[in-house]
């Protein structure tokens, strides 16, 4: 069993780099979890633009995404799983679902993917519907995106969090 970092290590990687690990750490055909050490070696084999001038510059230069895993792997190790890393964010239109809950003064001011699972069964998703903010085909699959954030973040993680600003 793999001891999970007690800070949100995920809050500190860029959204790019967060989406190469999570393409690695959502791979059906890997047997074990990838660990930092392979999504860097994976990074150097696809030559991540510029690749090898990006290994030699300033350790404050955060802009190269090799810059930034090296950064990772010094400070929690070449072992560490790369999905601690990755940020989950909402989709566009569970990002709408969690802006209505915000939105409604009759829920808490803060509400949690609890609160916002509960208010999508209470009604909250056939009434987006009928005004048009979703699409009809939406609902099971914003069900289980949700189902997805609270089970790897907890029914009590703050919603808004999530929401995915484009």
């Amino acid at each position: 069993m793999t001891i999970r970092p007690s800070i949100d290590v995920a809050t500190r990687v860029s959204a790019q780099l967060s989406e190469v690990l999570e393409k690695f750490t959502g791979d059906p055909d890997r047997e074990n979890p990838a660990t930092l050490a392979e999504v860097r070696a994976a990074l150097r084999r696809r030559g991540e633009p510029p690749a090898r001038e990006t290994e030699y510059l300033h350790p404050q230069d955060r802009d190269s995404l090799l810059v930034e895993i090296d950064a990772l792997i010094e400070e929690y190790g070449e072992d560490m799983l790369a999905d601690n890393f990755v940020t989950g964010k909402a989709s566009e239109g569970l990002s709408r679902v969690i802006e209505a809950v915000a939105a409604d003064r009759n829920r808490p001011r803060q509400p949690t993917l609890g609160g916002v699972r509960e208010a999508m069964t209470a009604g909250l998703i056939a009434k987006m519907i009928g005004d048009g903010a979703l699409d009809e085909d939406d609902e099971s699959a914003l069900l289980a995106e949700l189902d997805e954030l609270i089970r790897r973040y907890g029914t009590g993680a703050l919603a808004e969090g999530f929401v995915r600003y484009e």
